[in-house]
């Protein structure tokens, strides 16, 4: 029995005409065998008879914890001093002495004749 399988098998290897049937048709072929042979490995459909029944899904209620309400007082705010002020002294005003005056156009001093002491 092994000789005539392994006789038919190399037969249609050898044959090239066999199943000459073109591309788009050799494509639905392929998905379709790719298709058979994933369902064979992840077990669903008829393949998946024997497979152990998956673990029930079990989805707990949430738990709302009421937080308690806490009024604190504000933070204090710090706020840095203020930097020192400081003021300028009064500018000194010299008066000259009553009785003498410059005149305009010279830079010198003459007596006051107005003025007499």
């Amino acid at each position: 029995m092994k000789r005539v399988a392994a006789f038919v098998l190399l037969t249609m290897l050898l044959i090239p005409g066999v199943a000459l049937a073109g591309s788009s048709t050799d494509a639905a072929l392929g998905l379709g065998a790719f298709a058979v042979f994933n369902q064979i490995l992840s077990g669903t459909g008829i393949f998946g008879a024997f497979n152990p029944a998956p673990a029930p899904v079990v989805v707990q209620r949430p738990v709302y914890v009421q937080q308690p309400i806490v009024v604190a007082p504000p933070a204090p705010v710090y706020v840095a001093p203020a930097p020192p002020v400081y003021y300028a002294p009064r500018p000194v005003v010299v008066y000259p002495a009553p009785g003498y005056w410059m005149h305009r156009h010279h830079a010198r001093f003459e007596h006051d004749r107005r003025h007499r002491d």
